[in-house]
């Protein structure tokens, strides 16, 4: 019988950990040869068709369709109890061998339920930085107290093992996993010209994207500051798609744009499901955000050949080597922003250079196959010992000498 892997999530809507999860679940489990279920601990979410389409199951709380539907105040104790019982509910009828957690919510919630129920293999995959321990005392303690009880703790750069290291994770149990794009996605992309066309530009249009849910963090006051301070060194034909779900901010933005006189050039697209197209029919990708574990969107950019200009926050410059790939700069400084955005404008030689060179990276380092075979070779290494240290195991994967196992 396969083996069960348990991941535990807040939802499947469209977000950086749910869409990695879409991409990774249905090539791990041909490779791996395991029975891979998710259980969103809230509700299913968008995505969940997807991986139930790919024959993956996607189990969400007793009742949670109908429990939304109560007022929120109520709701939200009887949501938290339905779930708590239906985790413990899978975790006595599918017996799985490892349960492998996605992001806060998930690890505190299901975490705790997991210690209770045996000796199975528990792995948290930490995907942000942890500024949102500081609105949450309680909650981070909770979390310091849960890492030495899991068998592996994952972050997706260097800056997210960081803080993970100085939240007192031994180093054993650390892994550095990054995440991986699946360039099948960027195989016959349509035209450039019919794309921009849908957008109402045309070809002669300088056109830059932005591609980040409306919240504050993600920075979009910065690059409209950025942009209102270069407009008068900006061709007349220029244009900026904002891609991302309205999360409030959207009205406040749009003022703000106006009075810095760049209302007229920016494209408010919402939420879209053709991003890399967008980005393939881009000059510059933009990412101004305030914080960031490692951003799928900043590797989609790159992949697509689109000349990225990224904050110095989380990953990013991991991904971004600085005047190589593209251009780094301070999180919250316009000016900076503004500079290094002018900079690709006015070169067209460095945009095409940095473009080009930052697809090869993308192919070289941070495929969806090489991801997908770090977690085979880990999840295979803590079967076959559950206290193997983990980076060894992740990088003998990546080596082709990840462990062989019957499990």
């Amino acid at each position: 019988m396969a083996t069960t892997i348990l991941y535990v999530i807040g939802n499947l809507d469209v977000g950086g950990a749910e869409r990695h999860l879409v991409q990774v679940l249905p090539r791990l489990a041909e490779r791996l040869e395991c029975r891979p279920v998710i259980y969103t601990i809230s509700y299913k979410g968008k995505l969940a068709p997807v991986l139930e389409r790919a024959g993956i199951q996607v189990i969400e709380p007793f009742c949670a369709t109908t429990l939304r539907n109560l007022p929120a105040a109520l709701a939200k104790s009887i949501v938290l109890v339905s779930s708590v019982n239906t985790f413990c509910f899978l975790l006595l009828r599918l017996r799985p061998a490892i349960v492998h957690f996605f992001l806060p919510e998930a690890y505190l919630l299901g975490g705790i339920c997991s210690l209770v129920f045996g000796n199975r293999i528990r792995i948290v995959s930490r995907r942000s930085l942890n500024c949102y321990q500081l609105k949450h005392p309680f909650f981070a303690r909770v979390e310091r107290w849960l890492h030495p009880r899991m068998n592996a703790v994952l972050g997706n750069s260097k800056a997210v093992i960081k803080e993970l290291r100085e939240e007192g994770v031994k180093e054993d149990r650390l892994g550095l996993l990054y995440n991986g794009i699946d360039h099948a996605l960027f195989n016959d992309l349509p035209a450039r010209s019919s794309v921009r066309q849908n957008l109402g530009i045309n070809e002669r249009v300088l056109l830059m994207v932005c591609v980040a849910n409306l919240i504050p963090y993600k920075g979009h006051a910065d690059l409209i500051h950025a942009l209102g301070g270069i407009r008068a060194e900006l061709p007349d034909d220029w244009a900026i798609a904002m891609v991302g779900l309205d999360s409030g901010l959207g009205a406040e933005l749009r003022a703000m744009a106006k009075r810095q006189g760049v209302a007229k050039h920016i494209l408010w697209l919402g939420e879209r499901s053709d991003v890399i197209s967008i980005y393939a029919a881009s000059e510059i990708g933009v990412l101004c955000s305030h914080q960031e574990g490692f951003s799928n969107s900043v590797l989609e950019g790159m992949a697509a050949g689109a000349a990225m200009v990224v904050t110095d926050v989380g990953g990013n410059a991991e991904a971004v080597l600085n005047g190589e790939c593209g251009l780094v700069v301070p999180a919250h400084d316009p000016s900076a922003l503004g500079r290094a955005i002018l900079t690709l404008v006015r070169d067209s030689d460095m945009r095409r250079r940095i473009a080009c060179a930052g697809q090869l990276r993308v192919a070289e380092k941070f495929s969806l196959d090489s991801c997908v075979i770090q977690y085979a070779g880990l999840y295979r290494a803590l079967l076959s010992d559950p206290g193997c240290v983990v980076q060894e195991a992740i990088d003998a994967a990546s080596d082709g000498n990840e462990v062989s196992t019957n499990e």
